[in-house]
């Protein structure tokens, strides 16, 4: 499949560090179904570099000895390779235990023998993923980030509509299935939703409850868009558990592109830490195929499809502004709330999303603008900036000078 043209610079980037000459470990690390190894596949046939592609993403656990023997056979075909040297693409490598250091010492290996070995390492737990890049490979690595499907992509690849994406999400693998809603619902559930909480997140690092990880998950996604403290959050598990744990299970899902807790802006690291989370699903299609409704009858709810649009919002905020040095808040004073603040290139960006046609008035806008004098203030929708014209522009040009 061709990538659209907003996933064509990724490419781009990828395909340039492969045809430079060795230097770093390259790490393309997101969220499962987002289109990693179908980028490095792209990126290694434009190259025409020799390549050994392997996965150690298998219902047995990888160890050390098949790490090295794939190495192994990647060392021989850049022998072959001459000067060109060769390609090791190991996909998954996070799930090898003792991976990094394994890796940090081989990798060491071929620059002292000037071995033209060049390494790609693809993972979608990017939080396991950098900790282990972080913890052996420090100066050894970078870092390529491949986020959610943006709803241009979608568009330009698939055709859906604006309508489409808020209900049916941004996972390329599903976006044919949506004249079959039982079957992209199953999709979702069993390929997406179970096969990353139970190999992304339970099989390779330790959660003493895995049942409150998933109802932690469940929550997040009926409370999209809301803010919840850890303690409100307690009160509807089922699971005992304290509000550090729950913090710390967040930061898993958050780490695994599956559900984040956006903090409280204060224009204080301190206080910003100690707030109440907005929880926020990084794809609409998490909320909706763990719910009751159809297309027809989400479109028809509209403090449903308002969630929905808010979290479309807030989901292309975080996955665009990711990696650039940008956060992304929220602000709420009593009952006065900003929806989303951008804090990013020495400047604050207020921005407050509506889905029905009228806005007439933001006394939350209003506070925020009087204690911290952001340099911009906009509205989504309604009156303001058309949501589809939102949601097809890169989340940077809204914090941009």
């Amino acid at each position: 499949m061709a990538l659209p043209a907003y996933r064509r610079p990724i490419l781009k980037t990828v395909l340039g560090r492969l045809k430079e000459p060795r230097k770093f470990i390259q790490a393309l690390v997101g969220p499962r179904q987002v289109g990693k190894t179908t980028l490095i596949r792209q990126a290694l046939e434009a190259s025409g570099a020799a390549a050994h592609y392997v996965a150690a993403d298998s219902p047995s656990p990888r160890d050390a000895a098949w790490l090295e023997a794939q190495w192994d056979i990647a060392r021989l075909r850049a022998k072959d390779g001459g000067r060109s040297g060769a390609v090791l693409v190991l996909d998954e490598a996070q799930k090898v235990s003792g991976w990094s250091e394994i890796v940090k010492r081989l990798w060491d290996e071929d620059t002292a023998a000037g071995t033209a070995l060049k390494a790609v390492l693809l993972g979608s737990s990017p939080l396991l993923v950098r900790k282990g890049l972080s913890e052996s490979l420090a100066g050894r690595f970078e870092v390529v980030r491949v986020p959610h499907w943006s709803y241009a992509e979608i568009k330009e690849a698939f055709g859906l509509s604006l309508e489409q994406y808020l209900f049916f999400g941004g996972y390329p693998g599903s976006a044919q299935l949506v004249s079959d809603e039982e079957r992209w619902r199953r999709y979702i559930l069993d390929s997406l939703v179970e096969t990353t909480l139970s190999k992304d997140i339970l099989f390779q690092t330790r959660v003493d409850k895995p049942a409150l990880l998933r109802q932690l998950f469940s929550l997040g996604c009926a409370y999209s868009g809301q803010i919840l403290s850890y303690r409100k959050m307690l009160g509807q598990l089922h699971d005992a558990g304290n509000t550090v744990t729950l913090a710390h299970y967040l930061e898993l899902l958050s780490g695994a592109g599956m559900l984040t807790g956006l903090q409280k802006y204060s224009g204080s690291r301190v206080r910003e830490k100690g707030s109440s989370p907005k929880l926020l699903a990084l794809n609409t299609a998490l909320m909706t195929s763990g719910t009751e409704h159809s297309f027809s009858t989400a479109r028809a709810d509209p403090d449903f499809w308002g969630r929905l649009v808010e979290s479309a919002v807030g989901a292309h905020l975080v996955s665009g502004l990711s990696g650039t040095g940008s956060e992304v808040y929220y602000w709420r004073e009593a009952s006065r709330e900003v929806d989303f603040v951008l804090k990013g290139k020495g400047r604050v960006t207020a921005l407050e999303v509506t889905s029905s046609r009228r806005k007439d008035s933001m006394p939350g806008m209003a506070q925020f603008a009087e204690e911290f004098r952001p340099q911009r203030k906009l509205l989504v929708g309604g009156q303001g900036i058309a949501l589809e014209e939102f949601l097809t522009t890169p989340a940077e040009k809204w914090i941009a000078p």
